[in-house]
């Protein structure tokens, strides 16, 4: 039967495995139609994940964008404007309190002189005033717009735009000063694409204005823009984009600093460092562009109203204002992930925002690395896991896992920035699924039906679905074997009882019973039975444990905060407070299935586990909630932090055995905690060598720090005693413990 079924999984699996390989290659492959449609298939993913995390609507009131539109033109005049008009435009936005102004336009051709056409036809009409013609060319410079909008540049924070060119054509215009970088020869080292031509503002404007950022956009092989330059090398020397020189000035920093990576022998750039804020590029310089919002996300104004003061007061107070449009005519909307018609300037603002919130998307240099292994690992998994699920199980699985793939991929984008690819694990996901209904598994694997008939009402569903996957080793026979038992028990309960009717008290349990099963298989236990108001359970079988100690503290410190959290329901439902009590040991236990023929049950057996039993009894004594043996202390290591309570020999036992509270993980436990413990130590030690002033002192001020730890007073109490009455001279510091 079992050479029939692996069988019957051997070709599905085999196929599946064949697939992944097949699929790995491809998609890793130097083919470029299969790159191309890789791409594409990832731009898609990409470009739908960007619209479901957009984040709500809402402008960003930083960046103000004076907009050339479609008004602006019927109120000034067709495009382009004259120099003075633009210079009046620039004293307007400096006047109403703007901080940085950008140009998302170019000026690479001078704006001809009306004075010198006024001249020239002077001249060339008949029985022309020679005397009138000198003594005109003298007011000529009245007439020069250019030098008049280079005045308006003057010592002002104005970013001209311009454009690089990634095809050969001939330079125009003047560039600005490079980005002057750190260190100063990482430039030269890096590998990186050289921009060969450019289109400048007129040397004029640009000498005046003293800064210059470049607009150029850069579409993927669909069309869409989702990356951007943020520097180029042109001629050697590095040039910031408009966004980043825009960013640079408002934040008033020179200090830019590269920062490389050695990759295969070659320096290439990981990103662009304005003072302390990081902006992640690949090598060529570009960053994934931070789009936060639909068109509209950044404030707009007409340029028209800029110009004749009609803006609200206050508009653009330490604004950074961006001069683009939107007119129709001009051509500056582009096709983005999120918007098939968007502006231009716009995208320029979205990166102006994430450089002021040093909050930027990154496709890290180990992301292909990372995108092979978790589509393989996804891959593998799921070849090896399908062929032995039944049908819905498979669909099940698949919709969970395209879930975790979605939500681990949203989360590294949301949480932490970095950008994973997406469309590989789901497209594995999906025809994986595929192939194996195809197969045609629609029976259930009787054997774990028969595992879940055997351990279903004792073991939680994560582990019966573990110890599916081979169920030929898990039977009811019996073994022994390292495990730790826990019990729990209601305090005080003949009392509740006695004061409920049978259904409140029934209802009570249940309330009471329902959490804390579901804490105690959240960490792997087994349930051993309910007994009255006690409920039994155990770690290490039928699925073994490594960890069986530290799950069953962690179950037990997680079920005294869920009585804690409790309480109010069941006062809202009437019914008493309650309080537990908690006994944990670990050691050599009997386990299986045990009883008559009659009544069976799969259950632990042996000293371990009464010794667990007694250790619950003595929670009272110490007035602890929690008490765990020596043992489980050991095995748990330094995972907690413990504080002794006792050496305790209990009733029925003739070696006595150090008794512990666990507190917290040792990760959680602030300084003070730690100091009060050691001190406790102290204290211990000289109680049981019977220093005791030196010990009363100690538990003394630990009592006076601490009074709600009843323990210090216990020991108090005792040290009194013992000086009245003296122990023999064996004592070993051991208390008898004589109640159960």
């Amino acid at each position: 039967m079992a050479q029939g079924s692996f069988r019957k999984r051997l070709y599905p699996t085999a196929t599946g495995l064949l697939l992944v390989l097949v699929m790995m290659w491809l998609q890793f492959s130097d083919m470029p139609l299969m790159q191309q449609a890789m791409q594409r298939l990832d731009s898609l993913v990409y470009d739908l994940r960007l619209k479901a995390m957009l984040p709500e609507r809402h402008v960003d009131p930083r960046i103000v964008i004076v907009d050339i539109d479609e008004k602006s033109l019927q109120t000034e005049g067709h495009w382009p404007w004259s120099r003075d008009k633009l210079g009046r435009l620039v004293d307007q936005l400096f006047e109403q309190g703007a901080a940085v102004v950008g140009f998302d336009v170019v000026f690479a051709e001078p704006e001809r002189n009306s004075g010198e056409t006024v001249l020239q036809r002077l001249t060339e009409a008949e029985g022309n005033n020679h005397a009138l013609v000198r003594q005109l060319r003298n007011y000529l410079p009245l007439f020069d717009n250019n030098a008049a909008f280079a005045e308006k540049l003057q010592d002002r924070q104005v970013v001209l735009g311009y454009i690089f060119h990634t095809r050969g054509e001939e330079a125009v215009g003047a560039l600005p000063r490079p980005l002057e970088v750190e260190p100063g020869d990482a430039v030269a080292r890096l590998v990186m694409s050289d921009i060969v031509s450019y289109t400048g503002n007129i040397e004029v404007l640009q000498r005046a204005a003293h800064f210059g950022g470049f607009f150029t956009l850069q579409p993927d092989p669909d069309g869409i823009i989702r990356r951007a330059p943020i520097v180029v090398r042109h001629d050697g020397r590095l040039y910031p984009s408009l966004g980043l020189e825009v960013a640079r000035l408002f934040l008033m920093t020179s200090k830019v600093e590269l920062q490389t990576a050695l990759v295969a022998d070659q320096e290439i750039l990981e990103a662009v460092w304005l003072g302390n804020i990081a902006i992640p590029t690949d090598s060529e310089g570009r960053v994934i562009i931070p789009y936060h919002g639909l068109w509209g996300t950044y404030s707009y104004v007409s340029a028209t109203d800029a110009l004749q003061e009609k803006l609200p007061p206050g508009k653009l107070d330490n604004a950074i204002v961006l001069i683009g449009t939107t007119a129709q005519g001009l051509f500056d909307l582009r096709a983005t992930p999120i918007q098939a018609v968007y502006p231009g300037v716009e995208v320029h603002a979205n990166i102006i925002a994430s450089v002021l919130d040093n909050n930027f998307p990154l496709e890290p240099a180990w992301a292909s690395g990372a995108d092979f292994l978790l589509s393989l690992l996804v891959g593998l998994t799921l070849a090896l896991l399908f062929p032995r699920l039944a049908p819905l199980p498979l669909v099940v699985v698949s919709l969970a896992v395209l879930a975790a793939a979605i939500t681990f991929n949203f989360w590294m984008w949301s949480g932490h920035g970095l950008i994973l690819a997406l469309a590989p694990q789901l497209l594995l996901v999906a025809v994986l699924a595929m192939i194996n209904m195809a197969y045609g598994f629609f029976g259930e694997f009787r054997g774990k039906r028969h595992l879940q008939g055997m351990f279903g009402q004792y073991v939680p569903p994560q582990l019966v679905q573990e110890m599916s996957e081979n169920p030929e080793q898990y039977s009811f026979e019996g073994e022994s074997r390292e495990m730790t038992v826990l019990f729990a028990d209601i305090r005080s309960f003949t009392t509740i009882s006695e004061a409920l009717s049978a259904n409140d008290l029934k209802r009570m349990l249940n309330h009471f019973f329902t959490p804390m099963t579901r804490i105690i298989f959240d960490n792997r236990g087994t349930i051993d039975k309910y007994v009255g108001d006690m409920v039994m359970a155990f770690w290490g079988a039928p699925l073994e444990d490594r960890q069986h100690a530290v799950h069953a503290i962690d179950a037990a410190l997680e079920m005294l905060r869920e009585v804690e959290r409790m309480k109010p329901e069941f006062q809202a439902s009437g019914f008493p407070s309650i309080e537990i009590g908690i006994g944990v040991n670990s050691g050599i236990m009997n386990v299986g299935d045990m009883g008559s023929e009659y009544r069976r049950a799969y259950t632990v057996l042996g000293d371990a586990v009464n010794l667990a039993s007694r250790l619950e009894g003595t929670t009272k004594y110490f007035r602890v909630s929690l008490v765990v043996g020596e043992e489980t202390r050991r095995l748990a290591g330094d995972a907690y932090v413990f504080r002794e309570l006792d050496l305790v020999r209990v009733k029925g036992k003739a070696r006595a055995i150090h008794v512990f509270q666990p507190l917290c993980r040792r990760a959680d436990a602030a300084e003070i905690l730690l100091a009060e413990l050691a001190q406790h130590d102290e204290a211990l030690a000289c109680y049981r060598q019977q220093r005791w002033e030196q010990a009363e002192t100690l538990f003394r001020q630990l009592h006076d720090r601490h009074p709600e730890v009843a323990l210090y007073g216990l020991y108090l109490d005792r040290i009194a005693a013992l000086r009245v009455t003296p122990p023999a001279g064996d004592w070993d510091g051991v208390y008898d413990r004589t109640e159960k």
